[in-house]
């Protein structure tokens, strides 16, 4: 059940390589771009504000699971969120989850509107990245800001619905894909 993984806690990018032979991190965008409303809301921003947008799939074997936003301000790169710049193919829990400094509010979720502009992003970019539409029914997402020293950095992930029948916290090889 999705719901599972909307909750649980922690690095998912970890629990995520825990389900198969190779977890990666393929970069579909990063850079300056606009914001949505409930991201300016959550930096605490004006919606003129420049930001960093970084946008990226997470694969496990191969197939893309999750399609992820992380959004911060501009000016954090030149300060406590500057590896952001280096990241690379890495996920971005090496930043989030290894820094004692570093917290995070709770975890909310979210459904993304069918019509709307963050699932039409979406689509855009996992059928470039795959040669297909996304899952039909990936919709549900999960939300939370993370500070360090100050400027926020808010991170958006979006589940594939092949993750319903895995749980987040399964560690039986009989049971680790999520393949059907």
């Amino acid at each position: 059940m999705l719901r599972q993984w909307l909750r649980a806690p922690g690095s998912l990018s970890r629990r995520l390589a825990g389900l198969g032979e190779r977890f990666e991190v393929q970069t579909l965008r990063q850079g300056p771009a606009r914001l949505r409303c409930d991201e300016v809301a959550d930096l605490r921003l004006h919606s003129g504000g420049r930001t960093w947008v970084r946008e990226v799939l997470l694969r496990v074997d191969g197939e893309a699971l999750v399609w992820a936003r992380s959004v911060v301000p501009c000016a954090a790169l030149k300060g406590p969120w500057r590896a952001l710049l280096g990241l690379g193919t890495r996920p971005l829990a090496d930043l989030l989850f290894k820094d004692p400094r570093v917290t995070r509010t709770a975890l909310r979720r979210e459904r993304l509107l069918r019509g709307g502009p963050m699932r039409r992003r979406l689509e855009r970019q996992w059928q470039r990245a795959n040669r297909a539409s996304p899952p039909h029914g990936m919709l549900w997402a999960r939300s939370s800001v993370f500070c360090k020293r100050g400027p926020p950095l808010r991170v958006m992930e979006v589940f594939s619905p092949r993750l319903a029948g895995v749980g987040p916290h399964t560690t039986d090889a009989s049971v680790r894909s999520p393949r059907r």
